[in-house]
């Protein structure tokens, strides 16, 4: 994995995990989710006008991610307002990357390297252990399911998309129709009102880092394979758990340092990859 895609995936990272926390922690998450992703959006209009360049080969591809980023919105703000994020967000994020490898191989013959396999196997093994072997949060695991299988979606769909469009401009067409459906769906179940409510200062802290983390991913899909990009990015999961203890409150134990150990393992392997 050449070391430009590493550095983009990891930064990535780093903003995936803290807009979900931020994100998290709203009294009304549904709203928050709502409010950031608008913002977001207005904020990257300027830069993806100014870098224009959407190939008519991307269109279908933009189509299909489309299609998966509303899913994903409407299940993350479920999610995280009846699940703990320490169940949801590991088995979302450790789970995509083992997906975007198995279908992408099998049903895309998508070529990929022993390195890479083992690298996102370790991933994968380590974000399980970081996430817990607890009972009793079937909920939480089921929600976190379906949203690996939406991360995987859009994922190979930008992939291939990215390739025929400049990331900004690629970015925004393929997030625009979902945050705007989104958007409408909140204000008519929940009111203008409430989404007006949420714009505090860390909605308008995660705003930016939600589409930050998107641009930076789709730069790496650029430079790298999708399984290997995916799997560097689920090193989110370390940060997100880490910061969960000061941030919500929750518990982190020696198996999820061990989990961390693991996953930073298998960076380490894809780097060299």
């Amino acid at each position: 994995m050449p070391t430009a895609a590493l550095l983009l995936a990891l930064a990535a990272a780093v903003l995936h995990a803290l807009w979900n926390l931020l994100l998290a922690r709203a009294p009304d998450v549904q709203a928050a989710t709502a409010a950031a992703f608008a913002i977001g959006v207005a904020l990257y209009v300027p830069l993806a006008v100014a870098r224009w360049d959407v190939g008519s080969e991307a269109i279908p591809y933009m189509a299909i991610s489309a299609a998966f980023e509303l899913a994903y919105l409407v299940l993350l703000a479920v999610a995280y307002s009846r699940a703990e994020l320490s169940v949801v967000y590991p088995i979302a994020r450790g789970v995509a990357p083992v997906l975007v490898l198995t279908i992408g191989v099998v049903a895309l013959g998508v070529g990929t390297s022993t390195v890479e396999v083992w690298g996102i196997l370790l991933v994968g093994g380590g974000v399980l252990l970081v996430r817990g072997l607890r009972k009793g949060d079937s909920r939480g695991a089921t929600f976190g399911l379906v949203l690996a299988a939406t991360i995987a979606g859009y994922t190979l769909a930008d992939a291939r998309g990215v390739k025929h469009a400049d990331p900004f401009a690629y970015l925004l067409v393929v997030m625009a129709v979902p945050v705007v459906v989104y958007a409408a769906i909140i204000a008519r179940s929940r009111g203008w009102p409430a989404i007006r409510r949420s714009l505090d200062r860390a909605t308008l802290l995660a705003a930016p880092a939600t589409f930050g983390a998107f641009v930076l991913t789709l730069f790496a899909l650029q430079r790298a394979s999708a399984a290997s990009v995916a799997a560097v990015r689920e090193t989110s999961v370390v940060i997100a758990v880490a910061l969960a203890a000061p941030a919500l409150g929750e518990k982190v134990g020696v198996p999820r340092l061990a989990g961390a150990v693991l996953v930073v393992l298998g960076v380490a392997i894809l780097a060299l990859g």
